[in-house]
């Protein structure tokens, strides 16, 4: 498994909610970040999901 960040924006680009997860890849991280968004009302707001090497995995404007 592997870790991924979660950070959520508001409109001028100020942290709201930062979260660590595991998924084993990043398909899955794709669909646990969503949930995640989903869950704390968060899919409306700017987003992105990193991998551990530092790669855009999601990302929602």
């Amino acid at each position: 498994m592997k870790m991924y960040i979660i950070t959520v924006f508001d409109k001028k680009g100020s942290k709201l909610y930062e979260e660590s997860f595991e998924a084993p890849n990043n398909d899955e991280a794709k669909k646990i970040g969503q949930s995640i968004l989903e869950e704390n009302d968060y899919e409306n707001h700017t987003s992105r999901v990193t991998s551990p090497a530092g790669e855009l995995v999601l990302f929602h404007r």
